[in-house]
């Protein structure tokens, strides 16, 4: 599946026609669900903006690497729902789902075969309000019956979403992107980064930038203090961490997609590929998501450990992956009848990436955080909300279990320590390890996003530098952007969010 994007409008031509020295108030380096969402919100409040990304279409991992779901979880009201109501007005772009089958809740009675890992189909009755928790409150238990009722996500295809995307963008008349180009290095001294090299030999000088690179690129190159693998048990006195520290991070998957078919047939393995299981014991389960259209899009839980794929590099691990993903395909096929009636439609073109580098910030978010949750957190300057578990994936998977009330992501854990005018909007934010695994959803990236670009308009509007802006100003800001900030949810805002 094809999921280039035109480059379009005389916004890229101004940066693409001809390499030079460009001058505007934000550059973000990085398109996916972060830099989107930097990007978006900087743009609709009239900053120049330079949305950078070496990909050849927005979207990031959400899009590129088949993460083509949205989790259900708290908050999410802000840009995420534009979004999701833009999709909507296109046929089969996007739909909310329920729990299906699960392994490990099979009932002869009622199923044919244990479904080989866990199920979430289309539910038309369900709306986006639904998929905004994720938490198991205090007397509540996480049973079959409580996930169906409650759980509830956002599907969506991928080429519609980051095609909606780059409209989004485009329409607020203030946001050149610029695709197929990659960050190369950064000008900076002083805590202050100057200007970016791209690898079509442009600079770009802003007053403020964005890293939402993924894995802090820009961040590690003007020399910020990063954060890699499992911190031990006393830096930030997390009573599930290791005593000691590793390098161990979470594990990547090749997601893929299969298509319905009207014949039924075993489709061969490639020549070369073995039929048997050959980097574990067994074949694993997966997470199998019903797209709006039928096709499945099937997780694989990992494809690789985290710290193979750190040794082979992202090319061989790739290919190894690409591998793996038709010997499990194969293996599907053959022992269960249902996956006869597909065909593997789409490898996507890159890997689902779930841990790097993480920046050193202002302040840490840790496992502390997510356990205190909202009602312990004493910190005043929260910008976005999640509730998603702790989660592990690999030989050193780890799952303490749901929370029980959502916790908050302070605007400092944006900011590189010691750094004025750089903010971080993606999975390389201020997190320990143990709270990356938790806060690294797509929509909660795009929240912190939304933070990141309207802190670099009020920063402007104040002549001041990012660390500088008031926390009381940046959340009655994005307050007025609908964004979700308490729990409960205000009823004014649900009100809102009903009218989808």
């Amino acid at each position: 599946m094809k999921l280039a994007v035109l480059i379009s409008g005389i916004f890229a031509s101004l940066l693409t026609a001809v390499a030079g020295e460009y001058d505007c108030d934000v550059v973000v380096i990085g398109g996916g669900s972060g830099g989107f969402g930097a990007a978006l919100a900087a743009a609709r409040l009239g900053l120049d903006v330079v949305l950078v990304d070496k990909a050849d279409c927005l979207g990031g991992t959400s899009v590129r690497a088949g993460v083509n779901c949205w989790e259900m979880s708290v908050g999410a009201t802000g840009i995420p729902f534009d979004l999701y109501k833009r999709l909507k007005r296109q046929p089969n772009a996007v739909s909310i789902y329920s729990f299906g089958r699960h392994g490990g809740t099979f009932d002869p009675k009622r199923e044919t075969f244990r479904y080989p890992g866990g199920e979430t189909v289309s539910d038309p009755g369900r709306r986006y309000l639904e998929t905004l928790k994720r938490h198991v409150p205090h007397g509540e238990k996480n049973t079959p019956d409580y996930r169906r009722e409650h759980w509830h996500g956002v599907p969506f295809e991928p080429e519609a979403m980051a095609k909606t995307m780059r409209t989004l963008l485009d329409e607020t008349g203030h946001c050149r992107v610029l695709l197929n180009t990659a960050f190369v290095a950064a000008e900076a001294s002083d805590g202050r980064v100057h200007s970016i090299q791209l690898s079509n030999g442009s600079h770009l000088r802003a007053r403020y930038f964005v890293d939402a690179t993924g894995d802090g690129a820009v961040c590690a190159n003007v020399g910020c203090q990063m954060m890699f693998g499992q911190e031990s048990r006393d830096r930030f006195n997390e009573p599930d961490a290791p005593e000691t520290a590793t390098q161990r991070i979470n594990g990547v998957t090749l997601i893929y997609r299969a298509t319905p078919v009207k014949e039924p047939r075993i489709e061969p393995l490639p020549e070369g590929i073995p039929a048997q299981c050959w980097w574990r014991k067994n074949f694993t389960g997966a997470q199998v998501n019903h797209y709006p259209n039928g096709d499945l899009n099937i997780n694989m839980l990992p494809t690789m450990e985290g710290e193979e794929f750190m040794r082979l590099g992202y090319k061989a691990a790739l290919a190894e992956c690409q591998r793996r993903v038709r010997a499990h395909w194969h293996d599907w096929q053959t022992r269960i009848e249902e996956f006869r009636r597909y065909r593997l439609l789409w490898i996507a073109p890159a890997l689902g990436v779930r841990e790097s580098r993480r920046v050193v910030g202002e302040y840490v978010l840790t496992e502390n955080d997510l356990l205190s949750g909202l009602s312990g957190q004493k910190h005043p300057d929260i910008i976005c909300l999640a509730d998603h578990m702790m989660d592990t994936h690999g030989g050193h998977s780890k799952h303490r279990g749901d929370l029980t009330e959502p916790y908050g992501v302070p605007y400092r854990c944006l900011i590189p320590r010691g750094f004025r005018n750089l903010l971080v909007a993606c999975r390389a934010a201020s997190f320990s390890s143990l709270a990356a695994s938790s806060c690294r959803l797509s929509r909660t990236m795009m929240q912190m996003g939304q933070a990141a670009g309207t802190a670099a308009a009020l920063a402007k509007g104040l002549n001041v530098d990012l660390p500088a802006v008031s926390a009381d100003r940046l959340r009655a800001a994005l307050r007025q952007q609908h964004v979700q900030l308490e729990y409960p949810m205000p009823d004014a805002l649900q009100s809102y969010v009903e009218k989808e």
